[in-house]
């Protein structure tokens, strides 16, 4: 069970990062490609029906998370207890800013919350790389598997880290790079007119930094965690994963050189899903490393909740994925085709 409910947190946090990272990629890109009061309905237009549907993916991860692994839950909040904060604050600002801007046709109302969908967009990509990357690296992990984070201390990897460091700076600019080719991709196959051409022209510029930024990320990993490489020597059937990767990289140029948006948006979606899963797959079966002692790693078998709580779980966690598969299967149907400016979702 433990192994199960590993890879339903996983898929969860996956489909999170594939759903609403290309609501924070159009944040990240609005004020680039917005030329226009027109254009900056279209982009959010191009997330309206969709964006807080796709945020629920968060809470119901977080509270898997709470379900089946409460220590990893309980260490985890209490030891980034300040970032966490952080990252309420600017979902509740992203939120507002979607919301609220077209309540007051006023140009300075608008030109607030225009900003602060930039900002918190941005600053949300790179918290949950950098997040990403301190789970990768790992955490002073005292006797009682709880830990304290300054925000930085010396800017280098070692047995006391600060959130942020050389590795989680490179974490965050992945995520910020991916998740704006994200969002790029997804407006090329949402908007129409010029809006369509500058976002495909943005994916373009934007695929060269990523390819570069993955590249550096995977030695880097390798470096900072050795281990990572243990379970993919023991199978090798693993080492498909960062292929995959490279694959969905290309891809990802050639269709939209095609001009075959929905195929180069697949393949975003599916980069996203396998650098998580290499991620993933290296860690297993830990869950939090310890960045000095490895005997305090928090590990799925000291983690994991009571079996008999398992199995009850799985059949109403398994009963609520076929209710919000049939939910956002049909949104998406009904939000198909290209938005405008004139009709659409009120924002």
């Amino acid at each position: 069970m433990g192994f199960v409910w590993f890879w339903i947190v996983a898929v969860m946090i996956a489909a999170y990062v594939v759903l609403d990272g290309f609501d924070l990629g159009v944040g990240i890109l609005s004020p680039f490609l917005a030329r226009s009061e027109d254009d900056r309905r279209m982009l959010m237009r191009s997330i309206g029906p969709v964006w807080d549907g796709n945020e629920v993916w968060l809470l119901a991860g977080g509270g898997t998370l709470y379900f089946a692994f409460p220590l990893l839950y309980a260490s985890s909040f209490s030891g980034f207890y300040l970032p966490l904060m952080i990252v309420l604050w600017l979902l509740i600002g992203r939120g507002a800013s979607i919301e609220l801007r077209m309540h007051i046709d006023d140009h300075v109302w608008r030109s607030f919350f225009d900003g602060l969908f930039f900002v918190a967009s941005a600053l949300l990509a790179i918290f949950f790389g950098a997040a990403l990357a301190n789970v990768i690296r790992g955490v002073p992990l005292g006797p009682d598997q709880y830990f304290f984070l300054p925000l930085w201390t010396n800017w280098r990897v070692g047995a006391q880290p600060g959130i942020l460091d050389w590795y989680t700076v490179i974490g965050g600019v992945v995520a910020l790079v991916a998740l704006a080719t994200h969002g790029a991709l997804w407006l090329a196959l949402k908007a129409p007119g010029e809006l369509e051409n500058r976002a495909r022209r943005a994916a373009g510029g934007l695929w060269i930094v990523l390819l570069l930024v993955t590249f550096i990320s995977l030695p880097a990993t390798i470096a900072v965690r050795p281990s990572v490489l243990d379970n993919y020597r023991a199978h090798p059937a693993l080492f498909a994963i960062p292929l995959l990767v490279v694959a969905m990289l290309i891809g990802m140029l050639s269709f939209t050189k095609q001009q075959r948006p929905l195929a180069a948006f697949l393949s975003s979606c599916l980069y996203l899903v396998f650098m998580l899963v290499g991620a993933a797959a290296g860690l297993y079966p830990t869950l939090l490393p310890s960045s000095g002692d490895p005997a305090r790693d928090i590990t799925v078998a000291n983690a994991l909740t009571g079996p008999h709580s398992l199995h009850v779980g799985l059949v109403w966690w398994t009963i609520g994925l076929i209710l919000a598969l049939g939910y956002f299967i049909t949104s998406y149907r009904l939000f198909r085709g290209k938005v405008s400016a004139e009709a659409g979702y009120g924002h």
